[in-house]
């Protein structure tokens, strides 16, 4: 169970912050194996001063419309998978949204499977 949280800049488009979440779920079940129906997520839009990032960290010039990504998920994905979500997501946020790929950051957390309870205050994976 991936639990995704997306955070970007406010004055976007209605809806915006909706369809990087699809594309982010989309590219997830497309790489690393997410189920169907297995779609969580927290997106919010945040002013300047609550959205902080280095304009140009490691070589990389990034904008006001960067989005930053946070999976939490379970652990056991390969090096390989990790790459292709990347790359998967960034092309299609460019292609879909026209974000540029240099404003996409993301970031997972692995976490072990009794780390997650669904509901009823029970660990389902454990």
């Amino acid at each position: 169970m991936p639990l995704v949280r997306i955070a970007l800049r406010k004055g976007r488009p209605a809806g915006f912050g909706k369809q990087v979440g699809e594309i982010v779920y989309r590219s997830m079940v497309d790489t690393i194996n997410v189920p169907q129906k297995d779609h969580f997520q927290i997106i919010g839009e945040h002013d300047a001063d609550s959205l902080i990032y280095d304009p140009d960290y490691l070589g990389i010039a990034r904008s006001d419309g960067v989005v930053f990504i946070q999976i939490t998920l379970n652990e056991g994905r390969t090096t390989d998978m990790k790459k292709a979500l990347y790359a998967t997501i960034a092309d299609r946020l460019h292609a879909e949204l026209a974000v540029r790929k240099d404003d996409v950051l993301i970031n997972l957390v692995e976490v072990k499977k009794e780390n997650w309870s669904f509901g009823n205050g029970i660990a389902q994976y454990a």
